[in-house]
């Protein structure tokens, strides 16, 4: 569920016309419902909760959505973060998420990242390698510390929506086999910088079927009681996340009830244990649209009809790098038959195309579209390319909006640089 719906014959987010703001703010524009990122959460936790799974973290994977605006809603909610860069703690920080309920991912962690996510205090560091393990043993034990980890393994689960983002095969990059978690979580038991405390797993986004994440979650089970039986301690069980958000073409996710239920199933009788998860897309995607203008309507004498807007792939990149799909809605749509558009940027690449062969209502130069399911890996992985101006991100609390990441100036975008001293 989302809270963008048509009321009087254009389409609102909450209580606030789009068309207000893209009249007050300029298109393209990120706008955001703080409704639903609340539902999402509190469904998520309720579910968890009621099948249960006691007091679970659920640290929302900042990668999918990281202005601090949305952390802070979700946080005042009772989300933690899960992050993978110094920048996204510094963002979890700022938007008020304690410390203790980060969870600091990723395969290649610096050693500034590492004394900083130590000096702060974050829940755990997941450790995806050897290499990693010794750096951040060094790093503590450097500065009077002992860190607080988990080891990241390879469950080598195939799952995602696409090739890009699945993340639990022995070919990706991410974690370690089942044989070298057993080992490294043994040595670094034995190690004074480090504590170990628990292990993880993330498979892949995107992921509409509960049947791997099962697969997955037995083998974690079974890893936890192996080391258990091995006299080593192991409190935490961080299974990722990866749950399906709605995209309008795809395969009905599973609800949350449903994957709390096979949660509880798989880990009946494993005791003492704390469970995270690090949903990000399920709880942001139908919470933000990106809402675009038509600069014209290009109708080719062969008849391909081009809907050419102001929006293009460097604001949102999905539909360019994983042939992602995203409803179009008009914002106030015109009566009349559907009419078949090719839907494009203004970037000087043939892949900022964002469908073709979509049936749409008529639309003339000027309307509002919305590209619906915007609110993950959209303004997250925006940039400036072609020279654009990032776009602004607008944040919707029943009748108020406030523009919680305004567009930059081109003075803003050329005092970021500077010419060489010879120059």
């Amino acid at each position: 569920m989302n809270h963008f719906e048509l009321q009087g014959g254009e389409l609102y987010c909450e209580d606030v016309a789009l068309a207000k703001i893209a009249e007050a703010v300029g298109t393209p524009v990120y706008v955001y419902s703080s409704a639903t990122l609340e539902r999402h959460f509190n469904v998520l936790r309720d579910a968890l909760t009621a099948a249960g799974l006691k007091d679970p973290l659920i640290a929302f994977a900042v990668k999918a959505n990281s202005n601090v605006a949305v952390l802070r809603t979700l946080a005042q909610a009772g989300a933690g973060a899960d992050v993978v860069s110094e920048g996204e703690i510094r963002r979890a920080i700022a938007a008020g998420v304690p410390a203790e309920r980060i969870v600091f991912s990723g395969v290649g962690k610096t050693e500034a990242e590492v004394a900083y996510a130590l000096e702060t205090g974050v829940a755990e560091i997941n450790l995806e390698s050897e290499p990693e393990l010794h750096l951040v043993n060094t790093v503590a034990q450097r500065m009077g510390k002992r860190a607080t980890i988990a080891i990241r393994v390879n469950p080598d689960v195939e799952a995602g929506g696409h090739a890009k983002i699945s993340t639990g095969k022995a070919e990706n990059k991410f974690g370690v086999s089942m044989a070298e978690a057993e080992r490294l979580y043994a040595n670094a038991s034995n190690m004074a910088g480090v504590r170990p405390v628990g292990v993880a797993c993330h498979i892949g986004s995107q992921i509409t079927d509960l049947a791997p994440l099962e697969a997955a979650f037995r083998k974690m089970r079974a890893l936890v009681e192996r080391l258990r039986a091995e006299g080593l301690s192991v409190e935490r069980l961080d299974l990722g996340g990866g749950l399906a958000a709605p995209y309008f073409n795809q395969p009905t996710p599973p609800a949350p009830s449903d994957y709390a239920a096979m949660i509880a199933r798989v880990m009946d009788g494993l005791p003492d244990i704390q469970f995270a998860f690090e949903p990000g897309r399920m709880i942001a995607a139908n919470a933000g649209v990106l809402v675009a203008r038509v600069l014209h309507v290009n109708a080719r004498p062969e008849g391909r009809r081009f809907l050419v807007l102001d929006a293009a792939m460097n604001d949102l990149l999905r539909p360019a790098m994983y042939d992602a799909y995203h409803e179009i809605q008009p914002v106030k749509p015109r009566a009349g038959e559907p009419v078949v558009y090719d839907v494009v940027g203004p970037i000087c690449e043939t892949g900022d195309t964002f469908t073709r062969d979509r049936a749409l209502p008529p639309i003339e130069a000027g309307d509002l579209v919305a590209f619906m399911t915007a609110g993950a890996y959209g303004a997250a992985m925006s940039s400036e390319y072609n020279s654009r101006l990032l776009a602004p991100e607008v944040l919707v609390k029943g009748s108020q909006f406030a523009v919680v990441r305004p567009r930059p100036t081109y003075d803003d975008m050329l005092a970021r640089e500077q010419a060489a001293p010879w120059l």
